[in-house]
């Protein structure tokens, strides 16, 4: 039985383990995102070599750092502390689990333990990262701190066991130094990938380094720089590369043979190391590797985005969501009682009151002792449609809302999403569709959609601002889809002077951004105008012309800003 050869995406990553190998301390870590057996094999391959600590998925900050040791303090009568993880984890590799909702506060305590540990006891951090989207990431704290991002989801688990893990340098000056014009070459495809971090460009010159090491080269190759490229700088593209630009002129001639015939021809490998790196060509090894589905959401302009960020904004609550550190605080207004962690706040305190107090026994709890707890819950999110009803191209913007409508619903108990539909023609506009998760009233009300008459753009702005503003008092996060070509010509008191009209529509506009509701305008004419441009503008909304609008690519547009 023959074992089947590893996928390119499996060997970057046991490049990428075995660079990490080489100086745990200054490459930081791993980032390792797509569960299954590939990413569970790599680590496994990891632990035989070095000491592996898991952080617990929802540890607390007195875990995390330290504290009173609550048992053991009070068996004893007097305070008893214990270490944290962080000082637990000196000189080892840390696990992550689910990185993907690590918490802003969590993630900025380990950064900070990485940044200040001295070299010796310096962590590494391997980034577990489960997210099924691709804007479903790690903090941005803890992903700059880390040299090497692999995607294993769909790579085969053959090869990590037999990868031989070199034994760490004892001083980081056995790595190769990149040249002048490798260093350009880095920031050059950096530059083109939209990777404005000093930190990545550091961490690529010194994996191009550790690759020439592992390769038993003195010196860096255009294919260690290419490998950098691929394993640092690829995972952190947030815009394509530019096209090559064509070139219809005639190649120059060749050179002329040198005048010593009898020189020695040099070997490709002089010729490799003599020549200057090709900074196209490493642009094209880093574009290629960048996963196709991020390639998708770049080319559609998505962005990344850090933990959690899907869905409705975050807020405070006393009764369910994800557990947050505990606070000082009496358990009224609906507040529950952190009974373990008002005890550990009592237990310092009890011999300095016992001595100033009576001859009664037992733990003395003060009103400055008592905490509550507090959670962090995620509102629901209403995707609110403002479609342009009039004109000649009425029925088919309402049959892409439709549509578009429809595959909203479709996850919307996944994403916690509801729909509103608003649209607007003749003299008004109308609310066809209050917000709801319901399909079955989606359709109902959406079958008889009127259209054809003027354009009150004005109106429809005002009506969604109106509608979006109450949502956010009632605790749900708006995002308004407009589709229009930005052409109003009836104003707010139902004349059809298009001045009016425009300066209506464009202080609707204003009072959007003024309200702070996110929102995007997608031009649906043949072509785009700068009509609905300045709209997107008044509003402080995302401008996406779409000439050839259909309900799924609606969709799509609409699901990558929610």
């Amino acid at each position: 039985m023959t074992t089947p050869p590893a996928s390119p995406a499996a060997e970057d990553a046991a490049l990428a383990l075995r660079a990490f190998a080489l100086w745990p301390a200054g490459f930081g870590g791993l980032w390792l995102r797509g569960p299954g057996p590939a990413r569970d094999a790599l680590v496994e391959r990891l632990g035989s070599t070095v000491r592996l600590k898991r952080m617990p998925a929802h540890i607390d900050s007195e875990r995390l750092h330290g504290g009173i040791d609550l048992a053991a303090s009070l068996a004893a009568g007097r305070s008893v502390l214990r270490s944290g993880f962080l000082e637990e984890a000196r000189g080892a590799i840390v696990l992550a689990p689910l990185a993907e909702r690590i918490t802003a506060s969590l993630a900025g305590s380990v950064a900070q333990a990485l940044d200040h540990a001295d070299t010796a006891e310096r962590f590494g951090l391997v980034l577990l990262d489960d997210g099924a989207e691709h804007d479903e990431v790690p903090p941005l704290s803890l992903t700059e701190r880390v040299a090497f991002a692999c995607d294993l989801g769909n790579a085969a688990p053959a090869g990590f066991d037999a990868t031989e893990l070199p034994a760490p340098l004892a001083s980081p000056a056995e790595i190769p130094v990149c040249s002048a014009e490798g260093l350009e070459a880095l920031a050059a495809v950096s530059l083109a990938l939209g990777v404005d971090s000093g930190r990545a460009l550091r961490f690529a010159a010194l994996a191009a380094g550790a690759s020439a090491r592992l390769a038993g080269r003195e010196t860096v190759r255009e294919s260690d720089l290419a490998a950098a490229a691929r394993l640092v700088l690829a995972p952190r593209a947030t815009r394509l590369p530019p096209p090559p630009p064509e070139d219809n002129a005639e190649p120059p001639p060749p050179p002329p043979p040198p005048q010593d015939s009898d020189a020695d021809t040099p070997g490709d490998e002089e010729q490799e190391d003599n020549g200057k790196p090709d900074p196209d060509q490493l642009i094209e090894a880093a574009a290629a590797a960048i996963p196709p589905g991020l390639l998708e959401a770049l080319a559609a302009g998505r962005t990344r985005r850090g933990a959690g960020s899907g869905g409705g904004a975050r807020h405070l609550s006393p009764l369910r969501g994800r557990p947050l550190a505990a606070r000082q605080g009496l358990p009224r207004g609906g507040a529950r009682l952190a009974l373990i962690d008002t005890l550990r706040a009592a237990v310092p305190w009890q011999a300095l009151r016992r001595a100033e107090g009576d001859a009664l026994t037992g733990l003395r709890i003060m009103k400055d002792d008592v905490r509550v707890r507090r959670f962090e819950a995620r509102s629901a999110s209403v995707t609110i449609f403002a479609v342009d009803a009039s004109g000649s191209a009425a029925f088919t913007r309402l049959a892409e809302a439709k549509g578009a409508v429809e595959l909203l619903l479709a996850q919307a108990y996944v994403k916690r999403t509801e729909v509103a539909l608003v649209a607007f023609r003749g003299s008004e506009a109308q609310l066809l569709l209050p917000p709801t998760r319901s399909l079955t009233r989606a359709r109902r009300a959406l079958s008889e959609l009127p259209g054809g008459g003027g354009t009150p753009l004005a109106a429809g702005l005002s009506m969604v601002c109106t509608l979006g503003t109450g949502l956010t008092r009632r605790g749900y996060t708006p995002l308004l889809v407009l589709l229009t070509d930005g052409r109003g010509n009836i104003a707010l008191d139902g004349g059809t002077n298009r001045a009016t009209a425009t300066e209506d529509a464009m202080k609707a506009g204003r009072a959007i951004a003024t309200a702070g509701l996110a929102g995007v305008v997608i031009d649906i004419s043949p072509r785009p105008r700068p009509e609905a441009a300045a709209i997107a503008s008044a509003m402080r909304a995302r401008y996406v012309p779409l000439p050839q609008a259909s309900a799924a690519t609606l969709s799509k547009v609409i699901g990558a800003l929610t």
